[in-house]
């Protein structure tokens, strides 16, 4: 998915090589907060939104299905995904195996900044 915005941090991300192989820096000196999250199969996250941060999603084992801002595709294994203050979004897993992705949120990180717009687990 490509970004027109100024703040996608997609674009600076870089890759260092060395002699065993290379690392890829998704942060330098920002405030962030990251966490894995495993999508159990068959199951996604509520659709939902944040007013107070951004996120940048690894894929980290694939497919998942991402809906980010009233679009939706299939993300591969490897691809960051960016999902803008505000935007609202989900991912799932389409799969028989539970799969991770990677998030790096930017800006203030609250779980009462969630705000559900649907959610299959009843919750508000």
């Amino acid at each position: 998915m490509t970004s027109t915005e100024p703040d996608d941090p997609r674009r600076r991300v870089t890759t260092t090589a060395r002699p065993w192989g290379h690392f890829e820096r998704f942060v330098t000196e920002e405030q962030v907060t990251v966490k894995t999250i495993t999508v159990l199969p068959g199951c996604r996250l509520s659709l939902q939104r944040h007013r107070r941060r951004s996120e940048m999603w690894q894929i980290l084992d694939g497919p998942m299905d991402v809906l980010v801002g009233g679009q939706a595709w299939r993300a591969d294994p490897g691809e960051l995904v960016w999902v803008p203050r505000g935007a609202p979004h989900r991912i799932g897993n389409p799969a028989t195996t539970p799969r991770r992705v990677l998030e790096i949120a930017f800006g203030e990180f609250a779980e009462d900044d969630v705000e559900r717009l649907e959610d299959d687990y009843s919750r508000d």
